[in-house]
């Protein structure tokens, strides 16, 4: 759905579009919890926990590595009810500026474990998330990915968690606008990255096991001429067409297949990305269906969703697509905290199964392979330019949108 899931991103204005999916999963049980509450702690009775948390201060994707930090802020005050600590020990949090480069965050990973770091948190990029888990099992440090969308982060192994959306939720809750995938020609439009290409992975795995017919049309990073491919995706008649798309070229994107006349051709089913993407649709927004990771006001104003935003808000930030990816990262580190300040066994063992609910609704942390089940939305976008906005058409539970599990890989 957006430009986590893989590297190479010309701006910070990204828009990565994402679609359908089909089937519905339904999602394991375990017992509920709230982080804030009293746990046991390991470790030296009042000794700092410190956390380090990595996600781009600077560099293509500030924007998102914003929404990121400014969630965690809020989350970490909320699950420690505004005191920083839990049970005694302050949490205190190190940030990193990775710039969206792996050999940079890992660079950057190292030196904290090497200061005795336990927890990781954050990045926004899949490329470099896939770089820091296997870090984090070489030192045996506790890591929870951010806004990184690849499947692959799944199961990469038991020290390895994720607090936002995998890029098999966002096909599978475009899979309920599909209907009956069997026969179908689904077309994936995309840029020929690890983004794109793990996109198209999604569709083949969502759709295509459910009797799809799976093409793509790849477009080279940098291409100026749009308008030829927003042809061949005309030229190939699909019933259904999977826009992924980032970068600062998606409103000529848009306005190609608006000319081309794809979306009035087509059933066009796209991501929808942050605020700042809005504008960026044009007169095609209204045109096509969305499918949304997070907006404002999507989790339905629960409790946690209220904390969040009025947080944010007073601390002078904006609510956005990312903000529950960090303000959940609080939470988790809150509840393996209160397992033990320092035996990360402990702390994985404490979330595995864990279920709570977060600003989106409630969630789970799967056993098996860490994925994290939640909600996903359905949604139009009304408006133009700077009118623009979002409108929610239905909630998707945790279970109609889970991935398969996997075996765990290390």
């Amino acid at each position: 759905m957006t430009r986590p899931s893989g590297t190479g991103t010309r701006s910070r204005t990204l828009l990565a579009l994402c679609v359908f999916g089909a089937g519905t999963l339904l999602a394991g049980c375990a017992s509920a919890g709230t982080a804030g509450t009293a746990g046991g702690s390991g470790g030296s009775a009042g000794a700092p926990v410190k956390v380090g948390l990595l996600y781009s201060r600077t560099g293509p994707l500030a924007a998102y590595g914003q929404q990121y930090e400014q969630g965690f802020k809020a989350g970490l005050a909320y699950a420690t009810k505004g005191t920083g600590k839990v049970d005694g020990h302050e949490i205190q949090v190190t940030e990193e500026d990775d710039t969206g480069d792996p050999a940079t965050a890992v660079a950057d990973a190292k030196g904290l474990i090497g200061k005795g770091y336990k927890i990781l948190a954050g990045t926004v990029d899949s490329g470099v998330a896939l770089q820091l888990a296997p870090l984090a099992a070489q030192n045996q440090v506790l890591y929870i990915s951010g806004p990184a969308a690849a499947d692959a982060i799944t199961g990469i192994n038991k020290y390895t968690f994720r607090s936002g959306r995998q890029s098999y939720q966002d096909v599978a809750a475009a899979g309920t606008l599909v209907g009956a995938a069997k026969g179908k020609k689904i077309l994936v439009l995309t840029q020929n990255s690890a983004f794109g290409q793990a996109n198209v992975a999604a569709v083949k795995q969502v759709l295509g096991t459910g009797g799809a017919v799976v093409s793509s049309v790849l477009v080279p990073p940098g291409a100026t001429d749009l308008t030829s491919f927003a042809s061949q995706v005309k030229s190939a008649k699909p019933d259904l067409v999977y826009v992924a798309w980032a970068g600062a070229d998606a409103p000529a994107l848009w306005t190609a297949l608006d000319q081309q006349g794809v979306l009035g051709s087509t059933k066009v089913v796209t991501g929808l990305a942050g605020t700042a993407s809005y504008p960026l649709f044009g007169k095609a927004g209204a045109k096509a269906s969305f499918i949304a990771h997070y907006f404002p006001g999507a989790g339905g104003g629960n409790a946690v969703e209220t904390a969040m935003v009025d947080a944010i808000t007073k601390a002078g930030g904006t609510p956005d697509l990312f903000s529950p990816d960090g303000f959940t990262a609080a939470q988790m580190i809150v509840h393996a905290v209160q397992a033990s300040t320092g035996d990360t066994g402990a702390m994985v063992s404490a979330l595995e199964g864990w279920s709570f609910q977060g600003p989106k609704g409630d969630e789970q942390i799967r056993a098996a392979d860490h994925a994290l089940l939640q909600p996903m939305f359905q949604a139009t976008l009304s408006g133009t330019g700077a009118a623009a906005k979002p409108q929610l058409v239905s909630t998707l539970q945790a279970g109609q949108v889970a991935p398969p599990a996997v075996a765990m890989k290390g």
